[in-house]
């Protein structure tokens, strides 16, 4: 049995796992207090948003899949915002040459907080105030800088000294980044949630009732101060967000996607993500032996990057905000089609390069070349995990994200809109292109997989394009090799980087297979052989993504939680 850095936590009543140890703590408060698994996830996203403030915003996005006990039904939380309704797609088409630089008019509609309030209401018991209180704690009262931290705030300083509401924040007063171990207070963020908090509390006094009490913590946000400061800042900064923009977001509440694999279901968010592309490898690989292979061996690392970089094909073509554009996602996610796209693979040779999409008929789609970059692999900018679940059997899986270094903090109140622009195309005709009232693909993608009476897990990841690579060997290594959550989480892993980057200026590296030391000299000869370039990574590398989930074992009630050491992951059950 493979030892692993980091113990399994096991628990029979409840569970969480996040990005940061204290949003753990903050989920565990809110079940200890006799919350749920929606009031622990939403507790510990908030919280993210103060912990990991170089990664995630509170007014940035927070994608989420809930599984609901009572009705034996999954639903699946936008938590994305659109571009604004003023948004002038030619000021980057022919003004930027392409491209979408930072700053202010990266900005699209925060949805976060509308989403965090519309669980709440819906399917939490607990009210803001409560769920926001651990934030607003270590926003005013401080915490110390994880390392994790540090290395975003040093690799990105440069963006930060761009903006000295962000500097202020981020950097120390002399231009250097925060190190571990340094005090970081965020005052205007504890006063523009405490402000939630006091509207919320002024109007459960005029007799208001909980859900009166989260409305008015909502509307605190999108049409009060809140709302009006973001829009003046605008106003005055040739930014795009209006007043309109923020009083008629709402965010939607829709059905999954989901396929069978192995027994069980497997749930993602739709294509305004990049979610289906597990689902899409997945179903590539249903049909192959992949046991037999052997874990991690050349044949098993060759078949999954191949397959990898064929979904990775399709969402590049037609992945899009599927209520702007005619997504063809149920042929995407069709047996036929995975059967068509595995034929493809060919057992000894890579492919050079991110091969074609696949032919839906009566969709065509803008194929996308990218720039080449040969630089080596870094970590992916942004985004944190939680999941979450309760003695009742309701299950969170939360995606949160944005960062905090491509455009401005809005002065007095500590956090930048969401710059989730970044990950649109300055493009026209691409399935991701920019335009008003349409979403970016979004990165963040929580998973949940059910089978019923045997099995419930939700897993996640921070890491961009590399989210779903890490989150389909997690599962399979959980799956199909019977690894423990901790050690299917911590074996090691590889990515493929044919695809363009989903963030701005979406370049690739054609061929690209990183590797985790750990997989052996032999394997990476022999995949050298079969034409990957490959880029050694020392073992548990925060390149390959930070995968955290929950494994709940339906036949016995016991839970075990996982936890990436190769980020700022924590478990904590009872």
């Amino acid at each position: 049995m493979m030892m692993t850095q980091q113990p399994m936590i096991t628990g029979r009543n409840h569970m969480v796992v996040a990005g940061h140890y204290l949003a753990t703590e903050a989920g565990m408060k809110m079940l200890e207090a006799g919350g749920n698994a929606i009031d622990a996830g939403v507790a510990a996203g908030i919280a993210l948003g103060i912990l990991q403030s170089d990664q995630v915003q509170f007014s940035g996005v927070a994608p989420m899949l809930i599984y609901l006990a009572e009705r034996d039904a999954v639903i699946s939380v936008a938590g994305l915002g659109p571009w604004p309704q003023a948004t002038d797609p030619n000021y980057f088409f022919e003004q930027c040459n392409g491209q979408i630089p930072l700053g202010l008019r990266r900005t699209v509609i925060p949805a976060a907080p509308d989403a965090w309030i519309r669980v709440l209401k819906q399917f939490g018991t607990m009210s803001f105030a409560e769920v926001a209180g651990p934030a607003i704690h270590w926003a005013r009262e401080g915490f110390t800088v994880h390392p994790i931290m540090a290395r975003f705030l040093s690799r990105y300083r440069d963006n930060y000294a761009k903006f000295p509401s962000n500097a202020a924040i981020w950097l120390h007063p002399d231009g250097r980044p925060r190190q571990e171990g340094d005090w970081l207070v965020q005052t205007d963020l504890a006063d523009a949630l405490s402000y939630m908090v006091a509207e919320e509390t002024a109007a459960r006094g005029k007799g208001g009732d909980r859900l009166a009490g989260l409305e008015a913590a909502r509307l605190a946000f999108y049409q009060g101060d809140i709302a009006r400061t973001i829009t003046d800042y605008h106003a005055a900064h040739d930014g795009w967000l209006t007043m309109a923009d923020l009083g008629n977001y709402h965010t939607p509440i829709e059905t999954p996607l989901a396929i069978p694999f192995a027994g069980a279901t497997v749930y993602s968010c739709r294509p305004w993500c990049q979610g289906p592309a597990l689902l899409q490898m997945l179903r590539i690989l249903e049909g192959i032996d992949l046991p037999a292979m052997g874990h991690n061996s050349a044949d098993y690392v060759h078949t999954l990057a191949e397959a990898i970089k064929l979904a990775f094909a399709d969402r590049e073509r037609y992945y899009g905000d599927p209520d702007v554009i005619d997504v063809p996602i149920e042929q995407l996610l069709s047996a036929e089609h995975g059967a068509q796209r595995r034929s493809m693979i060919d057992p000894k040779q890579a492919a050079p390069e991110l091969p074609d999409a696949g032919e839906i008929a009566g969709f065509g789609g803008v194929p996308f070349r990218p720039l080449n970059d040969p630089a080596a692999v870094e970590i992916a900018p942004d985004t944190s995990y939680v999941a979450s679940i309760d003695k009742a059997g309701n299950i969170c899986s939360i995606t949160p994200s944005d960062v905090s270094f491509e455009s401005p903090v809005i002065p007095g109140l500590g956090f930048c809109p969401s710059a989730r622009g970044a990950q649109s195309f300055a493009r026209a005709n691409h399935a991701a292109s920019i335009a008003p009232g349409k979403r970016p693909r979004l990165t963040p993608n929580p998973a949940l997989l059910m089978a019923p009476g045997r099995l419930a897990m939700p897993f996640g990841a921070p890491g961009g394009d590399t989210q779903p690579q890490g989150m389909l060997q997690v599962l399979l290594n959980h799956l199909l090799f019977d690894m423990n959550i901790q050690a299917a989480v911590e074996a090691p892993r590889f990515s493929t980087h044919s695809q363009p980057n989903s963030f701005e200026p979406h370049d690739a590296k054609p061929g690209r297979l990183a590797v985790e030391a750990s997989i052996g000299q032999e394997t990476g000869t022999e995949l050298a052989k079969r034409g990957h370039d490959i880029e050694w990574l020392p073992d548990r590398a925060d390149a390959v993504a930070g995968v955290c989930a929950i494994s709940a074992n339906l036949e016995t009630g016991l839970l075990s939680g996982g936890a990436d050491p190769r980020r700022s992951g924590r478990a904590m059950g009872w």
